[in-house]
């Protein structure tokens, strides 16, 4: 019985034992799902999955697919991969967990690209900022230029032209470092100098050098700053597809409020009344809003198909962009394709070979804005011409021909002609080519090769029709054409050897390089056509050619550089450059410079005293000098050089040449002597990281104008260009960056930066003031602002407003101007005659920002995201030259200058009588604050989970809706506190570096509702 029942307690063993196993078993589960990144969405192959306490864990595939076995539902999977912030995710009863891993900006690992090289963000020791990829396309532009607009401490990005498709971009790093040469940086693209900068979707890493120590290795074409541009390339794996849609809808962000009809009548009586006229204004019969006819709704379209993929051996990216604008000013618009592509071949184990190849065809169609002034020549534009001309008049007269009624002042052309019937149409092409070798030749030494070229086609034609009575009525027609065609190769070779030697770490560069640059141009013009319908296509069938002209230059530049990065125990870090530049457009004495620089930095946080501090993660202090050059003017300017003119000869009309320059054959570069200091800090493991730095940049040797040439050589210029002035920039900088919240489910970022720059002029040539004009010419001033010894750049000049004269007794310390009666303007006599003259001009605004800004916040929940975007200037004074014209009385008015107006029954006003003796003067009245704070971008973006779409062959679907520009918040009177206006000398680099703050004229600046998608295959 025993026995018995001890077989039948071992004959259930097997049974108990199958039960706890197939429990065990089937306690375990798996678990799949897809790794991605943010905010691009992109599978991330190669993540790791761990479960956290155990060595269990998993990888990744190419398109970011895992699977891996777990316990049970209490099992912890930490996602991780680098670069990015790890997440840890507990399993529960999910059998599906799709992560998407979130970028960590502040990775010490993070690898930065520098001139000729890449290295680790925490081995920089010169003063570099990055931007990312997603804020370049945070929102839709024409190039990648406009995004970086509030990105970057210290950098400055403004439109020539306001909203104007196509309007060039300015972009300043760490203020205006020259007068006459350019102050804008190097851009370099794929390791081409001096290329176009390519669309923003096809950028993988954009950054921007800014002290001497990162910029030297460019030498003599370093001082400006450089922005340094890697497109994406292919990756090894499935063919990919990606498109890029975004349409925008664009409106005007303000508009002036100008008098209407009636208004305006009543304006003109009042002025002719105030100057003793008795016959009373003959008010028409129309009622014309002229901005309300000018502007429209524009709109903005971008889409882009790009390919990647590759293998082992060789990988590719290939894209084709079309970019779309439409003005919100009348026959205003642009229009671009682009393509670009990378081509990248592991040839042999030691030998690697790449091409890239970029090429874009645009046509720009502009409307005239920014005038120069010159009315009778075409020279006025639709914007202040829809502000002057008369509101009483129609746009058609009975016969349907345009009205030219206009009743006050200068005789000028009816706005809405000039916009519609102008024609202005530039086409641009662009082609670039640039190969590369690289070889291993030894362990750790390595040689590349690059050979580039590329060419700018540009064709600008002008038309002015008949119907256009003021400018081109007379002549029957204008047109002009001018083609200009600028080719560039560039070859480029060095070696770059790394090794480490004990517990430091050596990397040695040496180069050599060469690039010719030729510039061809040539300008035709005719006046005098039987008919407008070959624009300015028929040049041949005018009745009268006029002179044309052309010409042609070449600039080289040969150059030899090296640099050493040495880093020590991952504690104490050093640079040394030089570069040696040798160009043609330098004088015979100073064909070449040296340009050196050195940088040491000092890893606090891997010091033992703190490396096991749990609140600072990172501390690096950096400190740099350097030297670099400015070789931006034009081919020959240092040689003696002829002007060709008419002469007569035994009656007969000659052409004959003459002595325009004498020769320097000691001019040189301008010379930038660069100093930095900066702290980058990281807490709380990099949760919060802040970067300071300190500058100071003395430009020595600049070049500009001397007037020493006697008249008795015959000259016809008696100036000549010498190295003889200086000017001095200095600030500070702030970056900032929070992680606020990040888990799960939710992230919250924040990025700030602020940058103080303070510029000087250090000496100009007798320590004598320099005086500029940036108004219009019928405005008939000569001096606007000034250059002045101790004083800030481009500072406004002109009469010193002190109010509203009441009659009686002149106030102590001011006078009116000749003639002046009650109701005038009064202004400071500052020599005490009495009298206002020259004598009483004085400094009377800065243009020159007290600090810029910007500030981001970046939100993401489950598959939503969020990005606010504010940027801003504070302290830089406008001079409002629209006033100007607008208070003068031979033009409409603002609403604001009509019922605020001194009358003898309104004298408690700071607004002088309307009719006044100032005829447009150049005084502080029209000074004003340009600080503002705008709301440049706030967008909103649903990515879709990967579960819904898997099953289409969708890898990414993203949808966003944003909008640019909606809010600004100002207390200037204008139309927009960003302008950019140059007066009649247009837009040169002198105008560029000193002529700040001016506005009239401008496009205005646009507001953008926009709606992208992005799939990807």
């Amino acid at each position: 019985m025993q026995k018995q029942l001890k077989f039948m307690k071992m004959k259930w063993v097997p049974l108990v034992v199958s039960i706890l196993f197939g429990l065990v078993v089937n306690a375990q589960q798996t678990v799949t799902g897809t790794v991605l990144s943010q905010p691009d969405g992109l599978p991330l192959p190669g993540a790791n999955i761990l479960v956290k306490g155990t060595t269990t864990g998993a990888t990744t595939d190419m398109d970011g697919n895992y699977s891996i076995e777990v316990e049970n539902g209490s099992a912890v999977l930490v996602f991780s991969y680098v670069g990015f912030t790890p997440q840890n995710v507990t399993v529960g009863n999910q059998t599906v967990i799709n992560v998407t891993l979130i970028e960590d900006s502040s990775q010490l690992s993070e690898i930065v690209v520098v001139g000729y090289g890449t290295r680790k963000k925490s081995d920089i020791t010169g003063a570099v900022s990055s931007v990312k990829s997603e804020e370049l396309n945070a929102f839709p532009v024409l190039e990648a230029t406009q995004a970086l607009q509030g990105r970057a401490a210290g950098v400055v990005v403004q439109s020539n032209n306001g909203g104007e498709p196509g309007a060039p971009i300015n972009i300043k790093i760490r203020g205006n470092t020259s007068i006459n040469a350019s102050s804008s940086p190097l851009i370099v693209v794929d390791g081409f100098v001096g290329a176009t900068m390519p669309q923003s979707s096809d950028i993988e890493s954009l950054e921007i050098l800014k002290d001497a120590s990162a910029t030297a290795i460019y030498g003599s074409r370093g001082s400006n700053g450089v922005v340094l541009v890697t497109t994406k390339k292919g990756r090894s794996g499935k063919l990919t597809i990606e498109l890029n849609s975004t349409y925008a809808v664009q409106s005007t962000s303000n508009e002036i409020d100008l008098l209407n009809a009636d208004e305006f009548a009543d304006y003109q009586n009042q002025i002719r009344a105030n100057n003793g006229v008795t016959t009373p204004y003959v008010q028409g019969s129309a009622n014309t809003d002229w901005q309300d006819l000018i502007y429209k709704s524009g709109s903005t379209a971008n889409h882009q198909v790009s390919f990647s993929g590759g293998s082992d051996k060789i990988n590719f990216y290939a894209s084709g962009n079309y970019f779309k604008q439409d003005g919100v000013l009348i026959n205003s618009d642009f229009e671009r394709l682009t393509f670009l592509s990378n081509i990248d071949a592991q040839a042999t184990d030691k030998l690697k070979l790449g091409l890239n190849l970029f090429g874009s065809r645009g046509t720009k169609n502009g409307a005239a804005t920014q005038s120069n002034g010159s009315v009778s020549a075409g020279g006025d534009d639709v914007i202040t011409l829809a502000m002057r001309y008369a509101p009483d008049q129609p746009v058609y007269n009975d016969d349907g021909t345009y009205n030219y009624g206009n009743t006050v002042g200068d005789p000028v052309d009816n706005p809405y002609a000039v916009a519609k019937e102008r024609i202005d149409e530039t086409k641009t092409d662009n082609f670039r080519v640039n190969f590369y070798a690289n070889y291993d030749i030894l362990e750790g030494l390595s040689f590349k090769t690059t050979y580039g070229f590329s060419t700018e086609n540009a064709t600008r034609g002008i038309y002015l029709p008949s119907v256009l009575r003021q400018t081109a009525g007379a002549e029957s027609g204008r047109a002009s054409v001018e083609h200009d065609k600028e080719t560039t190769m560039l070859s480029e070779n060095y070696l770059t050897y790394n090794r480490e030697i004990g517990k430091g770490n050596l990397t040695l560069l040496a180069g050599y390089s060469y690039q010719k640059t030729v510039s061809e141009n040539f300008y035709s013009e005719a006046t005098g056509f039987i008919s407008d319908s070959f624009s300015f296509y028929g040049l041949g069938s005018a009745t009268n050619i006029l002179q044309p002209d052309s010409s042609i230059s070449e600039v080289e530049i040969q150059s030899q550089f090296g640099r050493i990065n040495y880093d020590y125990d991952d504690k104490y870090l050093l640079t040394a450059t030089v570069r040696r530049d040798g160009a043609s457009n330098f004088a015979a004495n100073e064909k070449y410079a040296i340009f050196p620089s050195a940088a040491l930095g000092w890893k606090v946080s891997s010091e033992d005293f703190l490396k096991e501090s749990e609140s600072i993660s990172n501390l690096k202090l950096r400190l740099s000098y350097g030297v670099t050059g400015n070789p931006s003017i034009g081919a020959y300017e240092s040689l003696a050089r002829f002007e060709t003119l008419y002469a007569s000869s035994n009656g007969s009309t000659v052409s004959a040449i003459t002595p325009e320059q004498a020769a320097n054959p000691n001019l040189k570069w301008e010379s930038s002597y660069q100093t930095n200091f900066g702290v980058d800090l990281g807490l709380f493991n990099n949760k919060v990281t802040l970067s300071l730095d300190y500058y100071d940049i003395d430009t020595k040797d600049l070049i500009l104008t001397n007037n020493t040439i006697t008249e008795y050589l015959g000259y016809t210029g008696d100036d000549i260009l010498a190295n003889i002035g200086e000017i001095n920039n200095s600030g500070f900088e702030i970056n900032l960056n929070t992680r606020n919240i990040t888990n799960e489910d939710f992230s919250w970022t924040t990025d700030f930066n602020i940058s103080f720059n303070k510029n000087e002029v250090v000496n100009l040539a007798n320590n004598a003031d320099l005086y500029f004009d940036a108004t219009p010419s019928y405005f008939s001033h000569d001096r606007s602002y000034v250059l002045r010894v101790g004083e800030e750049v481009g500072l406004f000049w002109g009469y010193d407003y002190t109010g509203v004269y009441q009659g009686g007794a002149l106030p102590s310390g001011s006078a009116t101007l000749p003639g002046g009666v009650a109701g005038d303007p009064l202004f400071a006599d500052l020599d005490g005659s009495g009298d206002i003259t020259e004598a009483d001009r004085g400094i009377i605004g800065n243009p020159n920002p007290d600090y810029t800004f910007g500030f981001t916040n970046n939100f993401s929940y489950k598959n939503f995201d969020l990005n606010i975007f504010f940027q801003g200037s504070q302290g830089g004074d406008i001079f409002n030259l629209t006033n100007s014209q607008l208070y003068n009385g031979d033009a409409n008015t603002t609403r604001d200058n009509y019922y605020n107006a001194w009358t003898p029954t309104n004298t408690d006003t700071n607004t002088p009588r309307v009719g006044n003796n100032s005829n447009r003067e150049v005084s502080s009245r029209f000074v004003e604050d340009g600080s503002y704070i705008r709301l440049k971008n706030i967008a909103i973006g649903y990515n879709f989970p990967q579960d819904l779409i898997e099953d289409l062959g969708i890898d990414r679907l993203r949808l966003s809706l944003s909008a640019q520009n909606l809010l600004t918040f100002t207390d200037y009177s204008g139309l927009d506190p960003e302008v950019n206006y140059y007066g009649s000398n247009g837009n040169n680099n002198t105008s560029a570096n000193t002529a700040q703050g001016f506005d009239f004229g401008n496009y205005p600046t646009v507001k953008s509702v926009s709606f992208s998608l992005n799939v990807k295959f």
